[in-house]
């Protein structure tokens, strides 16, 4: 048996899965890994933010200096706002692509932050194409950006940003990519894929433990960044430069949650990398979704553009069925669901990352069995309305 065919341990006795996109459950070793305080400014620990920093552009298959890494403190967000305020100059104009809560969130980002911005929204059920990129970029030459969601985890949708990119760069433009769930599972070589930079964090696909997200971006673009942002505290540039001087986070950096990273990155790549991360994440997504459609359930999306981070699913129309009696009822059963994130129909997602595998899904499905009935819950199959308002969007 190789090591993905054997199950994996649980997290720690009595301990609940977490089936969210961050955090996630976490490999005890990773907890383990916290055990010990690190100096900020000790050289050991400068020379754990290297390993990291070194690791994550190797992993984007860019090691030959041409990308570099720059972690920043805080959460996702954190680091959203520290890309877009720092790569997008003041005179800029992006072009943001949402499908969702956190394309959504870009956009408000960017009003924050004052700087000209147009909007491409496709709702709940439908990713942004190629076709579409290049038709707004080509309506306004003032846009100099586009800002792309890699995996929409509000619906669980899986973008496709290689064609995406192709558009952006056959025009002139520059991509931002925020690949917070999905980096580390779902390819995204930079020689393949061409971007200016990613965002993404700890503690999602390389299931590390919440307290900093990292930028990974072309070298020549950083450098010319200086002056753009708007913060002190989350300027990329900056960051970056006292990096390059020193070795040290500018300011206090979350080193017990770098010391879970590195052993968080020790067992990624002993799995076999992003390509085995990514096929334990989709085993883990067709099982579990093969289970809960024969219980009745049904997806919010089809299968071409479901993403193996998570997945939405319609509640039941049956009048028994109470989401909230539902999560309690998974969780006493030693699972943690995630609530749905939609505005037009009644939802929950379940994840599909973190150290889990496929052994741990097919409890996931027996869990959700029995707690429909316990709560007397006849069907799962939802509103027939809702069907219907996503064959209309979906048009």
């Amino acid at each position: 048996m190789t090591p993905t065919d054997q199950p994996l341990p649980a997290p720690k006795l009595g301990e609940p899965y977490l089936l969210t996109p961050g955090p996630l459950t976490t490999a005890f070793s990773t907890k383990e890994a916290m055990l010990k305080d690190w100096g900020s400014w000790d050289a050991d620990f400068r020379a754990m933010t290297r390993s990291v920093c070194d690791q994550l552009v190797a992993m984007a298959g860019v090691a030959d200096g041409s990308y570099v890494c720059v972690p920043m403190q805080g959460s996702g967000s954190f680091s959203v706002e520290a890309m877009l305020g720092t790569f997008v100059p003041r005179d800029g104009k992006v072009l943001v692509l949402a499908n969702g809560a956190y394309g959504l969130r870009a956009a408000e980002t960017m009003k924050y932050l004052g700087r000209a911005h147009t909007l491409i929204d496709k709702g709940d059920y439908m990713p942004p194409r190629g076709d579409e990129v290049g038709a707004a970029l080509d309506a306004d030459p003032a846009i100099t950006h586009v800002i792309a969601i890699h995996c929409e985890t509000s619906s669980g949708i899986l973008n496709p940003v290689a064609e995406i990119s192709e558009a952006v760069y056959a025009r002139g433009r520059k991509l931002l990519i925020d690949s917070m769930s999905a980096f580390g599972a779902l390819p995204l070589d930079a020689r393949d894929i061409r971007y200016e930079a990613i965002v993404s964090s700890a503690n999602k696909c390389i299931e590390g433990v919440p307290g900093f997200g990292f930028v990974i971006a072309r070298r020549s673009e950083l450098e010319a960044c200086k002056g753009n942002s708007h913060s002190l505290a989350l300027d990329i540039h900056a960051q970056w430069a006292y990096m390059e001087k020193t070795g040290q986070w500018r300011y206090t950096p979350p080193t017990h949650v770098v010391a879970a990273f590195l052993e968080a990155l020790r067992l990624h790549a002993e799995e076999g990398g992003v390509s085995a991360r990514g096929a334990r994440y989709a085993r883990n997504r067709d099982v579990m979704v093969a289970g809960m459609r024969d219980l009745g359930f049904e997806t919010l999306l089809k299968d071409r553009w479901l993403s193996p981070i998570i997945v939405t699913f319609f509640c039941p129309a049956d009048p028994k069925f109470v989401f909230a009696d539902f999560y309690e009822k998974m969780k006493q059963k030693g699972f943690i669901i995630y609530p749905g994130k939609l505005t037009v129909v009644d939802s929950f997602r379940v994840g599909c990352i973190g150290r889990m595998d496929e052994h741990v899904m097919r409890k996931v499905v027996l869990a959700a069995a029995w707690a429909l009935a316990e709560m007397g819950v006849a069907s799962a199959a939802p509103p027939a309305a809702a069907i219907a308002e996503r064959a209309k969007l979906a048009a």
